[in-house]
């Protein structure tokens, strides 16, 4: 964890203003980092996303601004701010905006 992620503790932070939107690409920025888990701010620009992939842990996918589409094990799930989506270890998803769109990323390690 970086010490700009310490600024933030104790803090009361609006997690959808700590990454700006970037032409063509995701920006991320991770908050928290601990054997537990990881807690990652991401926004994409529209028409950027993540392709498919695994991870080896649970994650919780909350909708922060914008919506997007979720892929999960072939499904496809439209998310709009508010919604919450849990992507289990191990089970190919992938995230596509087509308009802009923030995410926080809460990764379980534990």
């Amino acid at each position: 964890m970086g010490e700009d992620s310490l600024d933030l503790k104790g803090k009361i932070i609006r997690p959808a203003d700590l990454v700006n939107y970037q032409d063509g690409s995701v920006v991320s920025r991770m908050l928290t980092y601990t054997p537990q888990g990881t807690i990652t701010i991401f926004a994409f620009a529209a028409g950027s996303g993540l392709s498919e992939h695994t991870a080896p842990f649970d994650a919780v996918l909350q909708v922060l601004e914008g919506n997007a589409e979720v892929s999960l094990a072939g499904k496809n799930f439209d998310v709009v701010s508010g919604d919450m989506i849990i992507l289990p270890a191990n089970i190919p998803h992938a995230v596509h905006a087509s308009i802009s769109f923030k995410m926080m990323l809460t990764m379980i390690h534990a």
